[in-house]
């Protein structure tokens, strides 16, 4: 198993209302298109607040893919590096003292990874092993997690860390008037996040989280894994690639989607465990938009306040892609933990359409 020592939430510097973004957008429309549908669209997503890569009015004056990129890469690489030093200093563990490094982003293109780029600024050493993850869309931040448990279930005695950067911001374009991409623009934010854990090996094992600056007790242990395809809905969700960079691809279908597979799933996991939804204590939820909580919670049977974390997520921050399911695991631990023993579950959806469900233990 893999225990979890500590987790970072950080942000670019510029914060704007909803309401900000909505009216700058509304401005940057094609000629003749009513605003009145985006601002609707912005008002029902459940989304208060958002951080951007940019000063908000930078936008408007960014060119084409190219130039988008090229900030990505500036602003995701510093904003990683921060993510990174916070949760290994929480953790009290050593830059140097980190083995592997699994990094997931899907909001930008990067070669050399992120992680390639950073390391020398993070003091991570020369020899750690690296595994960027790319594609996985909103469901990295817990496939993240899963793939550095197998890696260190492998390597018992070593230390892990994951980082997810996605700066959502830099992918909007403004003269597409898709249903799509008004939601998207609505919906996405922008943020990092980073975890730190060790193996069953390590002397660390047995402790919780470091200093726990935010109050929060033990960190969870890494139990179980399961990642799942469902065939024939690949349509859903992901990026249409072309010279005008990445294009949002959002099916309306999605929460009947995750009514259809993903109550079963979870359900036939958690069973293998002797558990049901109701014994689970901590839903650590991607927030992936206020339907798709809705028929989660539905499906699930789940009480009012289950996923009660995700939802002020998505209203202080918007959906950040890999990284919102860490911030939900941070705000977790922050907020005070379950009681020892008990069982939590991260669960996220992604490009596939695919589903990735890690079991937690406090």
């Amino acid at each position: 198993m893999t225990r979890v020592l500590a987790v970072s939430a950080v942000f670019p510097p510029h914060r704007h209302t909803q309401a900000e973004i909505a009216e700058e957008l509304a401005r940057r429309l094609p000629t003749g298109t009513d605003p009145g549908l985006l601002r609707r669209v912005h008002s029902s997503v459940g989304v208060e607040a958002r951080h951007l890569a940019l000063p908000l009015d930078r936008y408007g004056r960014l060119g084409g893919f190219g130039q988008c990129n090229d900030t990505y890469l500036e602003v995701a690489r510093d904003l990683g590096a921060r993510a990174v030093r916070t949760a290994l200093d929480e953790a009290g563990v050593a830059p140097e003292e980190v083995d592997v490094v699994v990094s997931t982003s899907v909001t930008g293109i990067a070669t050399p990874s992120l992680d390639a780029r950073l390391a020398s600024a993070a003091g991570l050493r020369p020899d750690v092993r690296r595994v960027p993850l790319f594609g996985l869309g909103c469901a990295g931040g817990a496939a993240g997690t899963a793939r550095l448990h197998d890696q260190l279930a492998g390597r018992p005695g070593d230390v892990g860390l994951l980082l997810s950067v996605e700066l959502c911001s830099l992918t909007l374009q403004s003269a597409d008037t898709s249903m799509a991409n008004l939601v998207s623009g609505a919906l996405f934010g922008d943020g990092a996040a980073a975890l730190v854990a060790v193996g069953a090996g390590h002397p660390r094992y047995g402790e919780g989280p470091g200093r726990r600056p935010s109050g929060g007790g033990p960190g969870p242990v890494v139990v179980d894994c399961r990642s799942r395809l469902y065939p024939g809905t690949e349509h859903l969700l992901g990026w249409d690639v072309g010279e005008w960079g990445l294009r949002p691809v959002l099916g309306s279908e999605l929460p009947e989607v995750v009514r259809l597979h993903v109550g079963e799933e979870v359900a036939s996991f958690l069973a293998g465990h002797d558990l049901k939804p109701q014994d689970v204590t901590a839903w650590v939820c991607h927030p992936g938009g206020p339907k798709v909580l809705d028929a989660l919670g539905d499906v699930l049977g789940l009480p009012d306040d289950a996923l009660s974390q995700s939802r002020r997520s998505l209203a202080r921050a918007g959906n950040l892609s890999s990284a919102s399911v860490l911030h939900v695991l941070r705000d977790t631990l922050g907020d005070g933990p379950p009681e020892p023993g008990s069982p939590g579950l991260m669960l996220a959806f992604g490009p596939g359409f695919s589903s990735e469900l890690v079991l937690l233990r406090w």
